[in-house]
């Protein structure tokens, strides 16, 4: 997939373009019954930003070396459907709320394609040789809202969790999120109600000295760690954002409690 988005003949091949893995596939946190994808589509040589930390001076120094863009994103977009669809057929393509959805087929597993501009939360804007800024991504979604989230400082923070945790991290996100599962399966919640990407956040939050000695002591340190912790300092694995509340990159706490409730009233769990 990378190389038809990439491919030279693209509408958009005069521009810089990213494209990555974000969420389970990723993070090597993928279990048996994760099926789509999640491909990121970067916009880089456009970027959107924040400067709220910044003093004025600093903000007038930012403006003062980038000008507005004249390519739009919508456009940006477009091609890249067009693209996909030139690569895999028309019927293989359909747009989301938030993501451009390509089927699987021929032995190529479906996806879910997030295109997206860079986006730049800045600490410092000195001058175009001293900046520094949380690299992340911003799009709209159907409804009107614009989405900002950080898929590689979520990988990178999970990953040094996993050695901070000497490899316990990640295979306990998998036991997990296979709980998550079971309880589908089961009908006790339906899988929207506990993603991937927040049942990452939520063990993150967990000390690195709760994991090892055996995966059963380890998830039964991390429930009673989490059943204990105040819930309103939990942040995703990004750093960057609150894990519950109202956005859409946040945990429904509803949801959330729901989750907790059902995973520790499991039985095969003790």
């Amino acid at each position: 997939m990378t190389t038809a988005l990439t491919a030279a003949g693209t509408a958009y091949a005069d521009k810089s373009v990213e494209v990555f893995l974000q969420g389970s596939y990723a993070n090597d946190t993928n279990i048996r019954g994760d099926s789509d994808v999640d491909v990121v589509v970067e916009l880089a040589s456009v970027f959107r930003y924040g400067l709220g930390q910044l003093p004025p001076d600093q903000v007038r120094a930012f403006h003062a070396e980038y000008s507005n863009a004249t390519y739009q994103f919508t456009d940006f977009k477009q091609a890249v459907v067009e693209q996909l669809q030139h690569t895999y057929g028309a019927h293989a393509v359909s747009l989301g709320h938030k993501s451009v959805k390509l089927r699987g087929g021929s032995g190529r597993l479906g996806a879910d394609i997030v295109v997206c501009h860079q986006y730049r939360d800045y600490h410092w804007f000195r001058s175009i040789l001293d900046q520094d800024y949380d690299e992340g991504i911003i799009f709209p979604t159907a409804y009107g809202r614009d989405v900002i989230n950080y898929p590689k400082l979520h990988a990178h923070n999970c990953t040094r969790k996993h050695k901070a945790t000497k490899q316990w991290f990640k295979p306990t996100v998998r036991i997990f999120k296979n709980i998550r599962s079971t309880l589908v399966e089961r009908g006790v919640l339906s899988k929207e109600m506990a993603p991937s990407y927040f049942v990452e956040g939520l063990l993150y939050n967990v000390p690195d000295s709760q994991f090892g000695g055996s995966y059963s002591t380890t998830v039964l340190n991390c429930l009673g760690w989490i059943l204990n912790a105040d819930s309103s300092t939990l942040v995703c694995a990004n750093g960057k954002n609150v894990l519950f509340g109202p956005s859409s990159v946040q945990w429904s706490r509803e949801n959330w409690l729901a989750f907790l409730k059902a995973t520790v009233e499991l039985e095969t769990l003790w």
